[in-house]
């Protein structure tokens, strides 16, 4: 998308009176959320998983203390972009948050790094963290879940 584009939709969104803009154009999509947020994404590609041959062994769990098993219940804080998740502002820091920590609403829980933009995700709820769903430096999907708050 033509960058004078994007500046005039920032620009429409700060003037007028909505909080939120989502434009699809071809196959570029551009979210504009007011306080914050630019995204501009491509569609997902889905990569599907080859099927086990018969008789090949079931694929191995997820290693222990990875919450991806989670069939837990609580509120799931979901990705509101496209983008790289970090849980931490830089590899030598100390990550936002561990399961088990209890976090209140607006505290920043990770980062998600957009078109070279490092943004900070808070929590939507308060609660304590039961599980972290994504991987340090993985890639995410708009509405991906990221944390369970119990």
């Amino acid at each position: 998308m033509d960058l004078r584009k994007l500046k005039k939709l920032i620009d429409l969104v700060q003037e007028s009176g909505i909080a939120e803009l989502e434009i699809t154009e071809g196959e570029e999509k551009v979210k504009i959320v007011k306080g914050g947020v630019v995204s501009v994404s491509a569609p997902p590609v889905m990569a599907m998983p080859a099927a086990a041959p018969a008789g090949a062994p079931a694929p191995a769990a997820a290693p222990a203390g990875d919450s991806r098993d989670a069939g837990q219940e609580g509120h799931v804080v979901k990705a509101p972009m496209v983008g790289t998740f970090y849980r931490s502002p830089s590899p030598d820091a100390k990550v936002f948050v561990e399961v088990g920590q209890a976090v209140k609403e607006g505290d920043t829980i990770c980062i998600i790094e957009a078109m070279k933009l490092m943004n900070e995700i808070e929590a939507d709820a308060s609660g304590v963290v039961k599980a972290i769903l994504v991987e340090n430096g993985q890639p995410v999907e708009y509405g991906q879940p990221l944390f369970i708050l119990g």
